[in-house]
């Protein structure tokens, strides 16, 4: 793995201002002391965005990450509930029934930033450090890992809204359970079939048609994205550093792995957007259906089985 991890670029997008209709709550918090509420600990990340610190409630102990976010670094800000907030706070709003991604609490306005405060998994890391711990996920590590993030991305979408942002560093891995949680939605947008033509993402996982055009359709940039995450859990590293490694995208695989498995990240990896798989289309790879297969293999066998020993029993009784 690289030795930093790659920086989230920062692009204006002209203000976007839109009435969001919401479930109704309470107007966000702009009196209280969020000290008051939550202990405030370790710094848990900081960039230019603001930081993130470690904490807890102090009514329950729960631990939390409080974001600090900076206003004067909020690219846009949309009206929800009446009040303005960030893009980043709506659009958590928006997903925060989604399993696979890290919930929101709580939200404050003060008068020079604004605060989210959501859920933190107490035992775990971020899939970077994960993977340069363990240089490389096994194929089954990976499956599972790679299938929950799909999942997750479905449902995210589903709810309409895209996350732009999708890579090992945003990812949360339980290290109890092994359960992933997409985090950080700085970097989103509201999903649309029509052309982006802003991107607030890491150059590195980006589309060969943004380096070249700055365009790109928010589907077909996300399953580019997936190729470069999966390919990162299989071979310890991003396999393109430079936009001209991008734009040919030739793969060049480390280790041993399966050609299955290549055959997955090449489609998601494919120069043409519309060459690349759809999200539904990666789950049903054969790479990702091998389980399946063996699993139903098994439960055949095990029904089998049973049934055989059944029939004896009532042989035996008669």
């Amino acid at each position: 793995m690289f030795a930093k991890k790659f920086p989230t670029l920062g692009v204006l997008n002209g203000g976007l201002n839109m009435n969001i209709h919401a479930e109704k709550e309470r107007p966000v918090k702009d009196r209280e002391d969020p000290q008051k509420l939550y202990k405030h600990g370790r710094t848990l990340g900081s960039g230019g965005f603001g930081t993130v610190i470690a904490g807890r409630r102090r009514t329950d102990g729960l631990p939390v990450a409080i974001k600090y976010i900076k206003k004067n670094r909020v690219n846009e800000w949309v009206q929800m509930n009446g009040q303005s907030v960030p893009l980043e706070v709506c659009l958590m709003k928006e997903v925060n029934h989604v399993p696979g991604v890290i919930t929101m609490l709580d939200y404050f306005d003060r008068p020079d930033c604004f605060i989210i405060v959501m859920e933190r998994p107490e035992s775990c890391k971020d899939l970077f450090d994960y993977i340069t711990e363990n240089r490389v996920l096994d194929e089954d590590s990976a499956k599972d890992f790679f299938r929950q993030v799909v999942h997750a991305i479905i449902d995210i979408h589903s709810a309409g809204v895209i996350h732009r942002d999708i890579k090992d560093e945003n990812i949360l891995v339980d290290l109890k359970t092994n359960e992933l949680k997409i985090i950080d939605f700085g970097s989103g947008d509201f999903l649309k079939d029509t052309v982006y033509v802003d991107f607030d993402g890491t150059r590195v996982y980006s589309p060969p048609e943004w380096i070249k055009y700055h365009r790109y359709h928010g589907r077909s940039a996300t399953v580019w994205s997936l190729g470069i995450l999966l390919y990162d859990m299989v071979c310890g590293d991003i396999p393109f550093e430079q936009d001209e490694q991008i734009v040919s995208a030739r793969v060049t695989f480390k280790g041993l792995i399966s050609a299955e498995v290549k055959d997955l990240i090449r489609k998601c990896l494919s120069v043409r957007p519309g060459d690349r798989p759809s999200l539904e289309e990666i789950l049903a790879h054969p790479w990702l259906q091998q389980d399946n297969i063996l699993s139903e293999k098994l439960n055949l066998w095990q029904s089998d089985a049973k049934s055989d020993q059944s029939s004896t029993s009532s042989q035996e009784s008669l």
